[in-house]
């Protein structure tokens, strides 16, 4: 049968974008379809603008270790519109970098939203029918807002960065590192930071001593963090946001934000009548090589919500080329990914955690906690923490966990390591870079457990 398309991508993301440029670096007819902007949840409305934001919130307690080592700061101030049109800039120079990127390789872009006839059909908001050999859906996720008694005055993640001014009282709902990371950067730019979390402690699935370090670390530096409780009802009135809390207070508030999860994008798609197989929450059920129960399409990406990070998505993509168009099946590895989350202060992990590892394994853990050097003469109480964790039969690490100033970047490295195999020996037998944090990575003597 003749197709209009070897391969016709659904969503501009940065799994979408790698998988079509690289196919049509190949050879392919390749096509794609977004309905928004290009580059995804990533570029447009997550990690890039909001580590920006994090950049931006820092620069108060930045000012603050200036007068510890003898700087005078004079009279400061923030003003969000401008930081604001500054990202805005920035976006539309990155989504101009994607489209180039496709256009130069000759993909041939829909500003449509598309949706899945068939197994080699695609239907356009435009009214258009193409079809195509192999169908990619790399569609991402959303924000997931719960059932809650006033739903209609909540933000999400999408909607702060159109927020025109920076809201004097805000509230977070959540306790995922989207929720932390942004009750971080309102509590840094000078509002007052609120935070629910349901749960016993934030970041659920982080290590238990990190979560503990980075709440105790929180609060410390300013954010109003309330376990156990969350939102009954959230009534609009003249003086604000109204919200009726499970601990029978009621906080007035100027803006609530919900960061209580996601869910893929798959809803009225029309996946499941071609035959995808979908998971309870929506996700797209594929196996290793990222194919679908329909022979012709696969997905990649926060769709089928296996790890929802953004090189992640780049990984399965060019896996998805490899297999389909190279004839190279190839699979991505899941095992031993290292990333960073931005809250204040920052994360950086890979591997297991010491709850998950003691499930597992025989263990030793390796601890330490220190206040940096530059905090000491900011007069910053603020510690560090590391922490290995060892599989003592093959005396490999198995995790790590850094918390403190730079530690994504320090993570990226150590990742290497912990996925090499390195054992707590190869470690040791590394000679320190002093003075530096990253040097307690291979001090640790003595196993604190």
């Amino acid at each position: 049968m003749e197709y209009d398309y070897d391969l016709f991508v659904i969503g501009g993301g940065s799994g979408g974008v790698r998988a079509g440029r690289v196919a049509a670096m190949g050879g392919a007819k390749v096509a794609l379809a977004e309905e928004y902007r290009m580059g995804g949840t990533c570029v447009i409305r997550g990690c890039v603008p909001k580590k920006l934001m994090v950049y931006a919130s820092g620069y108060a307690e930045a000012m603050n270790d200036a007068e510890g080592f003898g700087w005078t700061i004079g009279e400061r101030s923030f003003d969000w519109a401008t930081m604001m049109g500054k990202i805005d800039d920035e976006l539309d120079r990155l989504e101009g970098l994607y489209r180039k990127g496709l256009t130069n390789n000759d993909v041939n872009i829909y500003n449509a939203r598309a949706v899945v006839k068939d197994g080699h059909t695609v239907e356009l908001s435009t009214g258009e029918s193409i079809t195509a050999k192999w169908i990619l859906v790399a569609t991402g996720g959303r924000p997931f807002v719960p059932n809650v008694k006033g739903a209609e005055h909540v933000l999400t993640s999408n909607d702060i960065f159109h927020l025109k001014a920076l809201p004097k009282r805000i509230m977070v709902v959540g306790g995922g590192y989207i929720a932390c990371e942004f009750a971080g950067i309102f509590n840094g730019m000078g509002a007052e930071v609120t935070q629910f979390y349901r749960g016993a402690q934030i970041l659920r699935g982080f290590d238990g001593e990190v979560r503990g370090h980075v709440a105790d670390e929180m609060i410390r530096k300013g954010v109003n963090l309330h376990l156990g409780t969350d939102v009954v009802e959230i009534v609009k009135k003249d003086d604000g946001l109204h919200v009726s809390c499970t601990n029978g207070a009621v906080k007035v508030v100027d803006a609530i934000m919900y960061a209580t999860g996601r869910v893929p994008n798959t809803e009225g798609m029309g996946l499941e009548e071609a035959g995808v197989k979908l998971g309870r929450r929506g996700e797209i059920r594929v196996d290793r090589y990222s194919a679908t129960s329909c022979d012709s399409i696969y997905a990649v990406g926060d769709v089928t919500d296996r790890v929802q990070l953004t090189p992640v998505a780049i990984r399965e993509g060019m896996a998805f080329v490899e297999t389909v168009f190279n004839d190279n099946p190839t699979a991505v590895d899941h095992e031993f990914i290292a990333t960073a989350v931005f809250t204040q202060p920052e994360i950086g992990t890979v591997g297991y955690s010491e709850e998950d590892a003691r499930d597992d394994f025989d263990i030793e853990v390796y601890r330490a906690a220190f206040r940096p050097m530059a905090n000491i003469l900011a007069g910053r109480d603020e510690r560090m923490l590391m922490k290995l964790i060892v599989e003592k039969h093959s005396r490999k690490v198995i995790g790590c966990h850094i918390i403190g100033p730079a530690a994504g970047e320090m993570i990226q490295l150590a990742g290497i390591a912990v996925k090499m195999g390195a054992t707590k020996e190869d470690f040791d037998r590394t000679v320190a870079v002093h003075p530096t944090a990253a040097e307690e990575l291979v001090t640790m003597k003595e196993p604190v457990r």
